[in-house]
């Protein structure tokens, strides 16, 4: 647990106790919510295999980011898995830090979150943020973000405001990650010119041969961690789907597995998630060290029997 806050070691002890004790009845469905985002999509669905396969009911809803932490707090939203972080410095400080959202556990480390562009481009020179407006007439001064709202198009958005790396007089195209990605495939057929955001774990680092710019740390930092959070006081009322969240640990390989299986295959991110555990059923028993089914049984082998 080295590094990790004492209000992290705090649930986690909270958990070990109390993880096999029968939960209220309120606990039967786990809520969790999907920013629309690729590798929350893969994540959420191993979580519902697991969740569903010890007997529980799992509602994924599709939120905004601002409407998740707002969910959390005001107790709508059970979990959620996709707090990127530094990238959600921000919201960590307003919800997190204050208390009115719980961090429960790190699942992920070593992601990248930055601004991107094709392998063509940066080989001709734009390596870092302040490239950007040496080339600006050829960017037609656009960065293509994602959704409304995302904690990474406020960074940029604050870049373009305060005139950061003389990027003043560009906009922010903000949209789906799908549409974005669409535009970078379409730029890319022409070899034209784009910069928008990347990251890691994404199937976008294998479809596209693309480069992170450097010079954004302040904004975004280097590398980053992703965790899981909780409503307020989850971890007491429902213990054992918490514990089960709690130990819920990724890995960018294994990420990145799941969601080729769904681009390439075109299957469901459930089905990628279940064919991923049967290849390495070895996980059960860290991810479900501590958990019970909903009745109290045997979670391993409820799990197992239902992949």
């Amino acid at each position: 647990m080295k590094g990790l806050s004492t209000s992290v070691i705090a649930v986690v002890c909270t958990l070990t106790v109390g993880a096999v004790q029968a939960d209220d009845s309120k606990c039967d469905t786990v809520k969790m919510a999907d920013p629309g985002w690729s590798d929350i999509a893969a994540t959420n669905a191993v979580a519902r295999v697991l969740l569903e396969g010890a007997g529980y009911q799992v509602k994924i809803d599709a939120l905004a980011v601002p409407i998740i932490y707002g969910g959390l707090k005001d107790g709508l939203v059970d979990a959620f898995l996709g707090n990127w972080m530094p990238a959600q410095q921000g919201f960590h400080d307003k919800f997190v830090a204050s208390g009115e959202v719980t961090q429960l556990a790190r699942n992920l480390e070593g992601t990248e979150f930055t601004l991107a562009v094709p392998e063509y481009v940066w080989q001709s020179g734009v390596k870092d943020f302040a490239d950007l407006q040496k080339r600006a007439g050829e960017f037609d001064k656009k960065l293509y973000g994602i959704g409304s709202g995302a904690p990474a198009n406020l960074s940029l958005q604050s870049i373009i405001d305060k005139n950061e790396f003389n990027l003043g007089g560009w906009k922010l195209v903000e949209s789906s990650e799908q549409a974005m990605l669409a535009q970078v495939q379409r730029a890319v057929k022409r070899e034209k010119p784009i910069v928008f955001l990347g990251w890691t774990p994404h199937p976008m680092n294998v479809q596209l041969k693309m480069r992170y710019l450097t010079g954004g740390e302040k904004w975004f930092g280097s590398s980053g961690s992703v965790y899981t959070l909780t409503r307020k006081g989850y971890a007491q009322a429902c213990p054992n789907p918490a514990k089960l969240l709690a130990n819920l640990t990724f890995s960018l390989e294994m990420e990145n597995t799941i969601m080729a299986n769904v681009v390439d295959n075109k299957v469901s991110n459930e089905e990628a998630a279940k064919a991923w555990i049967r290849a390495n059923p070895a996980v059960l028993e860290g991810w479900l060290q501590g958990v019970k089914t909903r009745e109290g049984g045997d979670a391993v082998a409820a799990v197992k029997a239902k992949l």
